[in-house]
């Protein structure tokens, strides 16, 4: 079964943005991982706010404002660590890492020194499924490749703050009452909405859907449900539907193209 690197035919180079619910560090490292284990070099980072990656994510982490400062640290030890994690510094309130200015992750990929970057562009308080304020997400401009990741843990569950960040923006864009249980239809409805799960992935960029926690053949047959779904309505905001689970082996179980 495919690798994540596999099942996104990730070959050349890139800025990935990863944005939704339900699994986007894991992914973000697990995905920087596959690749610099492959020889390329990669940067994980954030443009929002991170815990301190733990040494099996990430063993180099370094800390800057600015994109020169971030590729002073880096550029004499990228011989010993292809896969490098950079922030700008501590939040000392939240005991998060702050991240870097989208103009930072451009210039730092202007640099050619990073064959990939993977960034964290939205936050989601730990929640498995999202709807994005009008400030979310935070894509650099020199972005690639977008993935949107929904945990599939949501399906089933009630409309609400515990299970859906911004619940109420959920309901105002797909019309799902709130306190409802969650449906297939109500996640591929946040999904093809145009200021839903893909907000901000230009139409430059290549566009996924990651159905995340694929961990029970239910919800492998409620993802091909949400796949089915989106193929009806002829979404072309995405290449490609990922099933899978970050965390587990194998990380993608089955690719479904959407056609586009």
């Amino acid at each position: 079964m495919p690798s994540l690197k596999q099942g996104l035919e990730f070959e050349e180079g890139g800025v990935v943005s990863l944005v939704g619910a339900g699994g986007k560090t894991s992914l973000l490292f697990r995905l920087g991982h596959e690749l610099s284990k492959d020889g390329d070099t990669v940067l994980t980072t954030t443009t929002t706010k991170i815990f301190m990656p733990r040494m099996e994510q990430s063993a180099y982490v370094v800390q800057g404002l600015s994109a020169a400062s971030i590729l002073s640290q880096v550029k004499d030890r990228l011989g010993d660590h292809r896969h490098v994690t950079a922030v700008s510094g501590p939040l000392s309130s939240e005991g998060k890492l702050a991240g870097l200015e989208p103009d930072v992750v451009d210039q730092i990929w202007k640099s050619g020194i990073f064959q990939w970057i993977i960034v964290e562009a939205d936050g989601a308080a730990g929640r498995p499924l999202k709807a994005p304020a009008a400030h979310e997400p935070v894509i650099p401009g020199s972005c690639t490749h977008g993935i949107g990741v929904v945990g599939l843990s949501v399906l089933d569950k009630p409309l609400e703050d515990s299970w859906v960040h911004r619940s109420e923006r959920f309901s105002d864009l797909t019309g799902f009452p709130r306190g409802q249980s969650i449906s297939e239809e109500a996640v591929a409805d946040l999904i093809v909405h145009p200021l839903g799960l893909m907000k901000g992935v230009s139409k430059e960029s290549t566009g996924f859907v990651f159905l995340n926690q694929a961990d029970r053949p239910e919800k492998v047959t409620a993802a091909r449900r949400i796949c089915s779904i989106l193929k009806e309505r002829k979404f072309k905001g995405a290449k490609a539907v990922l099933i899978g689970r970050a965390q587990g082996e194998p990380p993608v179980m089955e690719r479904i193209d959407l056609g586009i």
